[in-house]
């Protein structure tokens, strides 16, 4: 009897399952969860075994191609996840799908493009246009590339035209006949690693016995001692080492395998990224014992009674909300090892690969040889070779960013969110999910034990914990005070300083007096600062001063960010595009062009000029694009080789750097007032999690905060680290306009590449979504905060009301994208 299934079709675009039949030469083999390759209209493509199913939903059913990987790359939980995810966030199931995937082994179908007519040239006038934009057409780029480089795919091709719609003039050079299109399936792009190794293949007696035999007087040394090196090898080993340890060459191996002393083979080698790290952790650190408070104690027993009472299927999340150094990674720990006994596997989720370093070091240390991490700036090969050592079990302790929560661990007994406010849990670019919100769903799934810890949770996640959605557990303490902060939990002390009084006393630089007293005791002492800014670069925006005209980028619409140590250029952090500072104004023509704003470029410099003994580091988005740089810039600043660390916002994640006593915030009003609903939890977030940085050790420490708006009640609430007041404070705001938790909201955005019609597509949208019912609140369109990004314009409709998604569902949206509850509004 022929098996049917049905299948996830690996097309992100399509919705939904399809039917296939399983041929005689695949049965037995294919199974839920296998990666397979099928047919799919007139093109091949990758597909996921969902389930097995007794009637086709149509007559007829196409056969499945090939098998791609013989064990299954989703668990049965895995598929139940992406099934809730892709409902609850309406995203296409294939595009969810994808998520689970590691890159290089998902492929997607392309299609290559090849020349028919070599000779074939532009039917475009190109005197039409104009003089000022007189460069090569696109037709003529796309015939003068596939003329040098031969037939290529499209992913190929869109290195070659960043940021321009190249496809659609590509369709009418197929369509005339000049290029040909067919659609290909191209092969994964990783594979399991090999290594050539060499191991005895006698026993050591015999060995020895062959010692004097072993060829001619030049080449006999080489041979006894690759040998010799063998014979303490209990097991096979990479030939490199041998021949590093001898001296011996591939020729003299081969020698000795002919003579049946050894043998040479391939072996598989795993790609590990914490190879380096493992050998660097501190073998102390694994022998301390680290006693918990009570505060701790008393939360850490109510997860673990979580994990051992098994009559329960699902269990609530906890929230653990502690401030900053109340040692809540301990607990994390000891949870983990509460699992790993019982014989499952913990996941835990950091918000930035910056925070990766240190969690990974403190896991190791607990739990060596065991640990896998997971990020982007990995490369595929390691990517690949951690998600199959997951998926067979090797690994007990999965860390890493979002990605790392889709790790195929056959038994998941315990999910760690830890600074779960932290916005870069949300997937900014479809398909939109929050990883907070997966990792909660995923735990109930599994039956595991969801812990999410933070010291600034989000109003949402403190709403559930008091509606009894979430379990809350409180750490108010630090675990390491200083007894001048003893009366404040050991948090450090605040000093607000108005900026307005400071221009008023003649101080016109960015440093206030105190905050340079300040930085130059904490020198004085041998200890270290962290310099805050929410931006990067030199400057904020170059402008004219004679006509004020600022420059902008062509394709944004938003102010070019000035970086002086790249040879003065400007950059636009959106979409990348980059020019050289001008020396006249575009608009007028004067020479008065002068950059305004601070940047941590700008900042780095004044602090050099101020302190010229000081040794800085720079800790942004420009100094941390290359693997390791987050690793190699914490450890160097952690080792003391740098007393002043300047930075963004990775300097607000969870770090512990004991010798920092002085956290100075050069400018806390950034973000303030912009107009979205969560701009001020965001910067209460930031401003709270930034001061935390300092005085977690004996040392003590302080926190400058300087503002233009001292009153603001965010200002307040930051500087007394007030989180229940905030909370309090926000949670009215949001009652009396309308906003999350009391309801919920759906964001709808349309780009286009023409104004007008972007415009006129939306309001037709937003009048059809009008009348959907009453339950809910159109908003909209309006044009987006951004307006313009990358080339194209932005418009969107914000849906408002009880459950706003589900007056969607059925609703065809084509080219917008559908982000249910979103993080910001912008």
């Amino acid at each position: 009897m022929t098996s049917l299934v049905q299948i996830v079709v690996n097309v992100p675009a399509v919705s939904g399952v399809f039917d296939y039949s399983i041929p005689e030469s695949l049965a037995g083999t294919v199974g839920v969860g296998h990666l397979v390759i099928v047919p799919f209209g007139k093109q091949t493509a990758q597909g996921v075994v969902f389930r097995f199913v007794d009637q086709p939903s149509v007559r007829e059913v196409k056969e499945v191609i090939e098998l791609v990987d013989p064990e299954p790359v989703l668990t049965q939980a895995q598929i139940m996840l992406a099934e809730e995810m892709a409902k609850s966030t309406l995203a296409p199931l294939a595009a969810a799908v994808g998520l689970f995937l590691p890159v290089g082994l998902s492929q997607q179908v392309d299609t290559i493009y090849e020349l028919r007519i070599t000779n074939y040239e532009s039917q475009i006038d190109t005197k039409s246009i104009s003089p000022k934009t007189q460069r090569l057409t696109i037709e003529d780029r796309i015939l003068n590339l596939l003329r040098t480089r031969g037939a290529l795919r499209g992913r190929q091709i869109d290195s070659h035209f960043a940021k321009v719609d190249w496809r659609k003039t590509a369709g009418f050079l197929v369509r005339k006949g000049v290029l040909s299109a067919r659609s290909v399936l191209p092969p994964p792009r990783v594979r399991s690693k090999y290594i050539r190794v060499a191991q005895l293949a006698v026993t050591p007696e015999e060995a020895e016995a062959e010692m004097p035999n072993l060829g001619m007087k030049q080449t006999l040394a080489r041979r006894q001692s690759a040998l010799s090196f063998l014979i303490q090898q209990p097991e096979a080993v990479n030939v490199s080492w041998v021949y590093a340890e001898s001296g011996c060459n591939f020729a003299d191996l081969q020698e000795l395998e002919e003579r049946g002393l050894i043998r040479l083979f391939e072996s598989e080698m795993f790609r590990d990224p914490l190879e380096k790290t493992s050998s660097q952790v501190d073998k102390y650190t694994s022998k301390q014992v680290i006693e918990l408070t009570s505060e701790q104690n008393f939360a850490l027993n109510q997860i673990t009674n979580a994990i051992r009472n098994t009559q329960y299927a699902v269990r609530s999340p906890f929230l653990l909300q502690g401030v900053t150094g109340s040692g809540k990674t301990e607990i994390y720990i000891r949870a983990a090892e509460e699992i790993i006994q019982r014989g499952k596997q913990a996941i835990i989720l950091v918000p930035e690969i910056a925070l990766t370093p240190q969690t990974v070091r403190r896991f190791l240390a607990r739990f060596p040889g065991q640990v896998g991490l997971v990020h982007s700036k990995l490369s595929e090969g390691e990517r690949y070779d951690t998600w199959r050592r997951a998926r067979a079990g090797k690994l007990k302790v999965i860390i890493g960013a979002r990605s790392a929560l889709f790790a195929p661990l056959p038994n998941i007994g315990l999910i760690v969110v830890d600074e779960c406010h932290d916005s870069s849990f949300h997937q900014s670019e479809p398909p939109f999910y929050h990883a907070v919100d997966a990792a909660q769903a995923y735990a109930r799934l599994c039956g595991a034990v969801c812990v999410l810890g933070s010291a600034t949770p989000t109003i949402r996640q403190r709403y559930e914990s008091e509606k009894n959605q979430i379990q809350k557990l409180d750490l108010p303490r630090r675990v390491k005070t200083s007894e001048v902060l003893r009366d404040l939990g050991g948090l450090p002390l605040v000093h607000i300083v108005d900026m307005r009084d400071e221009l008023k006393t003649g101080q016109r630089g960015m440093f206030s007096r105190l905050l340079l007293r300040e930085l130059d005791s904490t020198l004085q002492r041998g200890e270290q600062a962290i310099l805050f800014l929410n931006r990067r670069g030199t400057a904020t925006y170059v402008f004219c001063r004679d006509c004020g005209y600022v420059l902008k980028c062509p394709n944004c619409d938003t102010p070019l960010t000035f970086h002086v140590e790249d040879k003065e250029r400007m950059l636009c952090h959106h979409c990348g595009y980059e020019r050289q500072k001008p020396k006249t104004c575009p608009q007028c023509g004067g020479k008065q062009i002068r950059e305004y704003g601070l940047g941590s470029e700008k900042v780095e410099a004044e602090v050099n000029a101020l302190f010229p003994k000081a040794r800085t580091l720079r800790w942004d988005w420009d100094t941390t694009r290359q693997k390791d740089a987050h690793e190699m810039i914490l450890t160097h600043f952690a080792n003391h080789k740098a007393d002043v660390l300047i930075g963004t916002q990775m300097l607000a994640k969870g770090l512990d750097l004991p010798m920092v006593t002085l956290v100075g915030i050069v400018l806390a009003d950034v973000g303030l007032h912009l107009p979205d609903p969560f701009a001020g939890e965001r910067v209460f977030q930031v401003l709270t999690q930034v001061a935390g940085r300092a005085g977690r050790s004996e040392r003590g420490g302080k926190v400058i905060l300087q503002t233009f708006d001292p009153e603001n009640q965010v200002i307040q609430s930051a500087a007394k680290h007030d989180v229940n007041g905030f909370y309090e404070y926000e949670l009215e705001n949001r009652r009396r306009l309308g906003y999350p938790p009391f309801t919920r909201l759906v964001r709808l955005e349309l780009r286009g590449q023409d104004q007008a019609s972007t415009e006129k597509e939306a309001r037709r949208v937003a009048e059809k979504l009008s009348g959907i019912g009453d339950q809910s609140t159109v908003i909209g369109p309006v044009p987006c905060f951004f307006s313009k990004v990358a080339g194209f314009y932005r418009w969107q409709i914000v849906l408002r009301g009880s459950n706003p998604s589900e007056f969607l569902r059925g609703i065809r949206l084509d080219g917008w994208r559908v982000e249910v509850d979103p993080i910001s509004l912008l």
